[in-house]
């Protein structure tokens, strides 16, 4: 039997097609991401703390044009004449505070006028010759700026007519940068024919950023203007008490305490013009509802797992938990014998409402609860008490002898404000009580 044989040909195998287009498809959009989130967190402190008179003007607003314009070392100054002046009659001198890089003195005009009091308006209407003070750098050293506004009070009296004596102050740290000009002058017997020194919301004892936030700002891995500000000469000479990055420990300055030496070198105040201070906080030793210990704002997307925590007393108290992806770290943040300063009665920063602001334009998903903390205590802008112990940064200073005060008067704001808000309470009792 002839047997045959048939060859059957190979069925064709259907083979799935090639993942290589997809996998770099998908590997070149993970690293696109990755990018994106890297780019995120290096831009997160793309922003500086900043109180009300710092802010934009509103709309269609413009500073009126100065009457003057001086040039000063490290500085310069915008004179406005009073109603009915030719000149500089009655001077009132206005140093500028706490930010980084150089004075706006429109913005600070604005600051001053379009809050919810017209405070140079109402200078100038009564016959006040407005000096703004601003500087080429404001986190410079207190003692740098010092020069410029010992500068500005020699060339108002020099351009001076008639005999009022001038008023001299500043809103934030200008209210130091002018106590201690004023105070050296007195020292090396050079009459700085001043009548009154005024400070509004002054940190004379120590302003307050919580240390969380402070290293936080070195937590970003790039060079960063958050840093640049807290990391400052002036920042190391006004904080109480100051985040170190090299070591990563807080505690006071040594800018602050050679700030200090300093300052009781020349006498600590000046003693010819009479001394007011006035509070942004309330005085009644009632704070801001700041639970310590408690979550105030909590971070997702970008810097994923970071936490900030209300300042607690206690030994080893966490304040933040900082964690980031680019490169992969984590740190915890802690201190030691700390006063509840978050809620303690003060003029209040949108601290950490600033912070959830840039991480939410960089990306971040944010759980703020609660934007605003104390950033410069009562006790701390009428020179009454220190903060470091509890019972003295939650004082009744109301019920407190007068004398106990540094100044010789002072008013603390009936309700809680922003640091350096013009009110009518505050800005109408200073201005009864310039000189004639």
């Amino acid at each position: 039997m002839l047997m045959m044989s048939r060859i059957i040909a190979p069925t064709a195998v259907s083979r799935p097609a090639s993942r290589g287009p997809l996998r770099r498809a998908r590997v070149r959009k993970e690293t696109a991401l990755s990018e994106q989130n890297e780019r995120a967190e290096q831009s997160a402190g793309e922003f500086t703390l900043t109180g009300p008179l710092a802010a934009a003007p509103p709309a269609g607003y413009s500073a009126p044009k100065p009457d003057e314009t001086w040039q000063l070392p490290g500085g310069f100054a915008h004179v406005y004449y009073g109603q009915r002046n030719q000149g500089i009659i009655r001077p009132v001198l206005i140093a500028d505070g706490f930010n980084l890089g150089r004075s706006d003195l429109d913005w600070l005009y604005a600051g001053l006028d379009q809050g919810q009091f017209p405070f140079l308006t109402e200078l100038r209407r009564r016959g006040r010759d407005v000096i703004l003070l601003g500087f080429e750098e404001r986190t410079a050293s207190i003692l740098d700026n010092a020069q410029t506004a010992t500068a500005a009070i020699m060339r108002a009296n020099a351009e001076r007519l008639g005999g009022t004596r001038l008023t001299v102050g500043g809103f934030s740290m200008g209210g130091l940068i002018t106590r201690y000009a004023l105070a050296r002058l007195e020292m090396e017997r050079m009459d700085h024919q001043a009548g009154v020194y005024f400070s509004y919301d002054t940190p004379h004892r120590g302003a307050y950023i919580p240390v969380g936030l402070q290293a936080f700002s070195h937590f970003i891995p790039v060079p960063n203007d958050f840093a640049r500000q807290m990391n400052s000469p002036a920042a190391r000479q006004m904080l109480w008490r100051h985040y170190d990055p090299k070591s990563g420990e807080s505690g006071i300055a040594p800018e602050r305490t050679q700030f200090l030496q300093e300052l009781s070198r020349v006498g600590d105040w000046p003693r010819i013009p009479r001394l007011l201070a006035v509070a942004n906080g309330r005085g009644d030793g009632t704070g801001i509802a700041v639970p310590p210990g408690e979550t105030v704002l909590k971070v997702d997307k970008v810097y994923p797992g970071t936490a900030f925590y209300a300042q607690a007393q206690g030994k080893d108290v966490t304040v933040a938990e900082l964690k980031r992806r680019f490169p992969a770290a984590e740190k915890t943040i802690t201190t030691s014998g700390f006063p509840e300063l978050d809620g303690a009665p003060g003029g209040t920063l949108r601290s950490y409402g600033i912070l959830a602001d840039a991480l939410k334009k960089a990306g971040a998903q944010v759980d703020l609860r609660h934007p605003e903390v104390c950033f410069v205590p009562t006790v701390s802008a009428v020179s009454i008490r220190d903060l470091d112990q509890q019972k003295d940064l939650y004082a009744d200073v109301d019920n407190l002898p007068p004398d106990e005060a540094d100044v010789d008067d002072f008013l603390c704001s009936s309700d809680t404000t922003a640091h350096t808000a013009v009110t009518e309470e505050l800005a109408t009792w200073l201005l009864d009580r310039l000189p004639d």
